[in-house]
This record gives C-alpha cells, sequence and structure tokens, in this order.
C-alpha cells in the first residue's frame, strides 16, 4: 500500500473519506449504519475520558462516507485500518461476500483554515440533499446534522466545536441553508469526485 502523503498529526483537523470498492455500496442496510456508528465510537474515539479522535461531523452515504475529525494521537491510521477491517470482516460474513469493501485506503485532507472548517461541516451536512436521497439534511438519520440542529442529543459528535462560532444551533441551521452551489469553490480542494 502506498504512504500516505499528507502527515497526519495530532491536534489537527482532517475530512477523511472513503467509498465503496467499484462505487459499490458499503452500507446496504440500516442496520449496517448503525453498526458502522458503534465501530467508530470503538475504533475512534476508544476512552470517552481521553478520546482518540473528536468527530466534529460525519455522514454516511450508501457507498461512502465523510467524517471530519480532530486528532489527539499520532495513530490515526492504525484506528482507521482497525475500524476498516473490523466493518469488512463483518459486511462480507453477513452477506456472503469475499474481498475489499473500500477501493482503498481511507482518504485525509487537512482542514487548514477555520473558514474551511465551517464550509466543509456543511457540506458534509448536505450531501444527502445533493445526492437527491432526502429534501432536507435533517432527514438523513446517518449524519450529525440532527445534532447541530439540535434535533437529536448524541454522543458521538462534539457539534460544538463549529456551533459555538454561531452562537446558537438556529444560526447553523440557517447558514446550511443559505447554501449556495458557489460555496462549493470555497473547499473545492477538501473534496472528492463522487
Amino acid at each position: 500500500m502506498p504512504r500516505r502523503t499528507i502527515p497526519l498529526i495530532s491536534g489537527e483537523y482532517y475530512h477523511v473519506y472513503n467509498r465503496g470498492n467499484n462505487r459499490q455500496d458499503i452500507f446496504l442496510e440500516r442496520t449496517n449504519y448503525l453498526f458502522y456508528l458503534q465501530q467508530l465510537r470503538k475504533y475512534l474515539i476508544g476512552d470517552a475520558a481521553h478520546p482518540w479522535v473528536t468527530i466534529v461531523a460525519y455522514c454516511l452515504m450508501p457507498n461512502h462516507f465523510h467524517l471530519l475529525v480532530c486528532l489527539h494521537d499520532d495513530l490515526f491510521s492504525r484506528h482507521m485500518q482497525r475500524l476498516s477491517i473490523s466493518y469488512t470482516k463483518v459486511i462480507n460474513e453477513r452477506y456472503r461476500r469475499v474481498g475489499a469493501l473500500y477501493q482503498g485506503q481511507f482518504q485525509a485532507i487537512h482542514v487548514d483554515s477555520n473558514d474551511y472548517l465551517l464550509h466543509l461541516s456543511r457540506y458534509i451536512h448536505l450531501n444527502p440533499v445533493a445526492a437527491h436521497i432526502v429534501q432536507r439534511p435533517e432527514d438523513w438519520e446517518f449524519s450529525s446534522y440532527r445534532e447541530y440542529a439540535g434535533l437529536r442529543r448524541g454522543t458521538l459528535v462534539k457539534p460544538g466545536i463549529v456551533i459555538g462560532q454561531f452562537g446558537a444551533n438556529e444560526e447553523y441551521s440557517r447558514y446550511v441553508e443559505a447554501y449556495q452551489p458557489a460555496d462549493r469553490a470555497k473547499i473545492k480542494h477538501l473534496l472528492f469526485d463522487e
């Protein structure tokens, strides 16, 4: 496997993503999404008092996922590898399949400014809307948007990192609703071709 060209540094934010091998679905039914979220907690957060990773935002889509994370140790690649192997084993066993589930190793792009952090959180939350899966981001169960909008009290993500910059959940929701296609250009270098 090729070496990662972007260093993964503790204390920094990253857009982490991957998609299914040959763009095939990696989440085939609701229980897959729920299991993956459990695995995120187990393999990325670990001990809640001293987490390895803070998950700022996420969105699980049928054939890919997006994570906005802040790293707290230098072992993120190892954590992601364990997560990927664990999930792949369960999916392969459950659906009697063999081989790679993902198209390769996960991708990570350094989030190098606060402006990008905010735009990326919005992009992640609007992913199911852009894919025409739902009409509104709050309609997609498998993203952190419901925590951001104050509609769910989950413990997986830490939305305060972003919400604190808006003052209230409603302000962040207005920010998401105000998205214009031209805003995508601001974070184009943080995205992958879906």
